[in-house]
């Protein structure tokens, strides 16, 4: 936010695996390595069986979501899923993140994952678009189609949208636009948002891996706080 050389490297180095290419056609673009991957592994998101009474968060994301650099099970979500344990909520939460993962990506391997039963959506995708030049349009109809496609099947999912933002040398213009979109995509929604996702960690080198980017295990402890304050009425409110 108020680090640009910070966001310089974010998007140069966080999400490098997405920028082999500039196509930025939301539904055209050739499989990605990682959406091969998660179709691969997508039996063993539909095979893990939920009762009925149980609540089922997703979390579909990029290296942010996946605990790039120290493992899934000390991201975001594993301490989320934690957090609930510790409260005895009949809450399960699923880790579908993937590095190098694109809003397009996203809206390509959701239709599967909503195999799945699921009450709640969070969508932490774009800022591999960013990377990529991607046109904000284009983006925001990838996550509207993400959207739509859950609501579609649940039409009870809440959802929540976790904003990112670019570096400022790609422009005042694209960086304005980009920064607004999801904003403005929850308002249209009426779904929830976490304004950006990385608050209180980018650009803060003690809560980052040595390359500066990604964040460490102290810095995903506070990631899940920052989540935690979205979802935590969410689940409270789904507490029979």
């Amino acid at each position: 936010m108020r680090q640009p050389l910070y966001f310089v490297l974010l998007f140069a180095v966080l999400l490098l695996p997405a920028c082999s290419g500039g196509d930025t056609r939301p539904s055209q673009e050739a499989p990605s390595a990682a959406a091969t991957e998660a179709e691969n592994n997508a039996e063993t998101v539909e095979a893990t069986a939920n009762s009925e009474d149980e609540i089922v968060v997703m979390m579909l994301g990029d290296s942010i979501t996946a605990g790039y650099g120290i493992g899934e099970d000390n991201a975001f979500p594993a301490l989320l899923q934690t957090r609930v344990d510790s409260l005895g909520w009949d809450v399960r939460i699923i880790n579908a993140g993937l590095s190098g993962e694109t809003s397009a990506g996203g809206l390509r391997r959701i239709d599967w994952l909503l195999r799945e039963r699921i009450d709640v959506l969070l969508i932490e995708l774009g800022g591999n678009d960013g990377l990529r030049g991607t046109a904000p349009e284009v983006t925001r109809q990838n996550l509207q189609g993400i959207i739509d496609q859950a609501r579609a099947r649940y039409p009870e999912v809440t959802l929540i949208l976790a904003g990112m933002q670019v570096p400022p040398n790609l422009g005042t213009d694209y960086t304005t636009q980009f920064r607004d979109l999801f904003p403005k995509l929850a308002r249209e929604n009426e779904t929830a948002l976490i304004p950006f996702i990385l608050e209180g960690v980018g650009g803060v080198p003690s809560l980052n891996l040595p390359d500066g980017i990604h964040p460490t295990a102290e810095g995903h402890a506070i990631l899940a706080e920052t989540v935690w304050d979205t979802l935590e009425p969410i689940l409270s409110g789904m507490q029979s």
